[in-house]
C-alpha cells in the first residue's frame, strides 16, 4: 500500500493515515490488530441501517425501497469497483474506513492498473546490450511492484569473480495518473528526475534525460571522477600503481561519460540450452588484465563453443566474439610437475592446432560448417604485461563433460611464466580443449586469432590460457535469474549474435 500511495501522492499532505516510509514488524502488527471500524466507518453503518430500517416499519418517515451500503457489498465486487476509478480518487477512498483500505491493498487493483498504463512498454522486458561504444554493458528491465526499472548489472570489482553482480538503476517507469506513465531517469546521485523512453522498434529503444544538471556534482568532474572510480573499481586512483591501467581507466570515464544523457539499447537473449551440452550456457564474468572484470557469454554451437562479448574494452569491443572452443579436440595434459613447464605445454597444443589446420584443409577450407576458422572479430583483454596487444576476451565457457563422466578430476596448475589477476584459481580441473582467441592492437587495431587452452573446472567456471601473451583468464558464472530473456527460437539466437557483432565491427 505504500508504493500505491507513493504513486497517487497520498502522503502526510493528503491526511493518509498510512505513510509512505517502509514500515517495521512492530508497527505492521499494530496496523493489524486495528479494529475493523472506526468512527466514519460506523457513520456510514449507522446510515446504511437507518435506511434498511425504514422498509421495516421502524421509521415513521415515508417508506422507501431497500438501500444498500457500499461496505455490504461482497470485497470480490468492491475491488472492481475501486479498479475502474482514477487513480488520484483512490487515495481519499483510503481514507473513509479501514475495510476500504485492505481492500485497496489488493495486487490486482494495482497490477491492472499497471498493466493498462504500462501495457505500451512491455516490450522492453528483458535483457539488453547498451550501445556505449566498444564497452557495451547489461541492462534487465522488469516489473518491480508498480514499476518497471532497468537495472544495469555490473561485474564485481576486479579481480574477484566469484563475488555477485552489481547493479544499479538507470531509469523506471510508473504510474501517476489513470491513463498515462511517468518516466523517470535514475542516473546520478541527487534522486530520480525527468527522463524520457522511446521504443524505435521492437527488439531497439532509447532514452533520455531531460534534465542533465541532476547528474553533476557540486565539486566538479574530479569529485565525479574519484566516486565513479570508486563504484567502478572498488579503489582510488593513488591504489592503482600502473600507468597503463590508469591510461585506461581514466579513457573509460571520459567515454562513457558522454552518454549519460543519451543511450540506445539492443535486445539480446539468453543462449539456449540443450540436453548434450557438456555444461550449462549462459553468462560469466571474467578477468581481463588490466581491463578489469568483463561480461562473457557463454554458447553451444554443435561441437563448438563460443564466447561472445556483452562488456569490451578499446581492444576488442563488446559483442565480438571472443573465443572459440573445438570440442572435438581434447588436450590431455601431462603430469603436474610437466604442466608446471610453459614450454611443454605449448608443444602439446601446437600439436593440435596443426591437426586442425589439416583437418580443416581435407574439409574444404579454413571456414568449416561450424565457423572455427572464420576470422570475426573477438574481443580481447589487455594482458599483464600490458602488451601492445591484449588477449582476446578470452573465456568463453567450454564444453565439459558431465559430472557423472568426469570423475574426481586432475590436478591442475598453471605453467610457470603464465601471469593470473586471480591466484585464487581451483587445483583441479575436469577436462581441458584446444582453443582459439583473439588478440588486438588498441582500436581493434591488426586482430588475430591465437592458440590457446580452454580449462573446465566445474559447472560454473572455467578458464583460458593465452598461449601467446602467456597470461590467464579466469570466469564464474553469473548467478542470477533472468526473465524475458529466453530467444524465441535457436534461428534467434543466432540472428541476434550476428547482429551485436556486425554492430561492434
Amino acid at each position: 500500500m505504500a508504493v500505491c500511495a507513493r504513486l497517487c501522492g497520498v502522503g502526510p499532505s493528503r491526511g493518509c493515515r498510512r505513510r509512505q516510509q517502509r514500515r517495521g514488524p512492530a508497527e505492521a502488527a499494530a496496523a493489524d490488530s486495528e479494529p475493523d471500524t472506526d468512527p466514519e466507518e460506523e457513520r456510514i453503518e449507522a446510515g446504511a441501517a437507518a435506511l434498511a430500517g425504514a422498509g421495516d416499519g421502524r421509521s415513521a418517515g415515508p417508506s422507501s425501497p431497500p438501500r444498500c451500503s457500499l461496505l455490504e457489498l461482497p470485497p470480490e465486487l468492491l475491488v472492481e469497483i475501486f479498479a475502474s476509478l482514477p487513480g488520484t480518487d483512490l487515495p481519499s477512498l483510503a481514507q473513509v474506513c479501514t475495510k476500504f483500505r485492505r481492500i485497496l491493498h489488493t495486487d490486482t487493483i494495482w497490477r491492472r492498473r499497471c498493466r493498462e498504463v504500462l501495457h505500451r512498454y512491455r516490450h522492453i522486458l528483458g535483457l539488453w546490450q547498451p550501445d556505449i561504444g566498444p564497452y557495451g554493458g547489461l541492462l534487465n528491465v522488469v516489473v518491480d511492484g508498480l514499476f518497471i526499472i532497468g537495472w544495469m548489472y555490473l561485474p564485481p570489482h576486479d579481480p574477484h569473480v566469484d563475488d555477485p553482480m552489481r547493479f544499479k538503476p538507470l531509469f523506471r517507469i510508473h504510474l501517476m495518473e489513470r491513463k498515462s506513465a511517468t518516466v523517470e531517469c535514475m542516473y546520478g546521485h541527487r534522486g530520480p528526475h525527468n527522463g524520457h523512453v522511446q521504443i524505435v522498434k521492437k527488439d531497439e529503444f532509447s532514452t533520455k534525460c531531460n534534465q542533465t544538471d541532476h547528474h553533476r556534482m557540486s565539486g566538479g568532474r574530479q569529485e565525479e571522477f574519484r566516486t565513479w572510480l570508486r563504484e567502478e573499481w572498488g579503489r582510488t586512483l593513488e591504489d592503482i600503481f600502473h600507468e597503463h591501467m590508469q591510461e585506461l581507466i581514466l579513457m573509460k570515464f571520459i567515454y562513457t561519460s558522454q552518454y549519460d544523457n543519451c543511450l540506445t539499447y539492443r535486445r539480446i537473449y539468453l543462449p539456449p540450452s540443450h540436453p548434450d551440452d557438456l555444461i550449462r550456457p549462459g553468462l560469466f564474468k571474467g578477468t581481463y588484465g588490466s581491463h578489469g572484470l568483463e561480461i562473457v557469454m557463454l554458447s553451444f554451437h554443435g561441437k563448438h563453443a563460443r564466447g561472445t562479448k556483452i562488456t569490451g574494452d578499446p581492444n576488442i569491443p563488446a559483442g565480438q566474439q571472443t573465443v572459440e572452443i573445438d570440442l572435438r579436440h581434447r588436450i590431455h595434459l601431462p603430469d603436474i610437475e610437466s604442466l608446471r613447464d610453459f614450454n611443454e605445454l605449448s608443444r602439446i597444443v601446437l600439436e593440435v592446432r596443426e591437426q586442425v589446420r589439416q583437418e580443416q584443409q581435407q574439409e574444404g577450407g579454413p571456414e568449416d560448417a561450424a565457423g572455427l576458422g572464420r576470422q570475426s572479430p573477438q574481443p580481447c583483454a589487455e594482458s599483464p604485461a600490458e602488451q601492445a596487444k591484449g588477449p582476446g576476451d578470452g573465456g568463453a565457457e567450454a564444453a565439459a563433460e558431465p559430472p557423472a563422466q568426469s570423475g574426481q578430476g586432475q590436478p591442475f596448475v598453471l605453467p610457470v611464466g603464465v601471469s593470473s589477476r586471480n591466484e585464487d584459481y581451483p587445483r583441479t580441473c575436469r577436462m581441458c580443449f584446444y582453443g582459439t582467441g583473439l588478440i588486438a592492437g588498441h582500436g581493434f587495431t591488426s586482430p588475430e586469432r591465437t592458440p590457446g587452452v580452454f580449462v573446465l573446472f566445474d559447472e560454473d567456471r572455467f578458464g583460458f590460457i593465452w598461449l601467446e601473451l602467456k597470461s590467464f583468464s579466469l570466469y564464474s558464472r553469473v548467478q542470477a535469474a533472468f526473465r524475458n530473456a529466453d530467444a524465441p527460437s535457436p534461428q534467434a539466437f543466432e540472428e541476434m549474435l550476428k547482429n551485436i557483432q556486425s554492430l561492434a565491427s
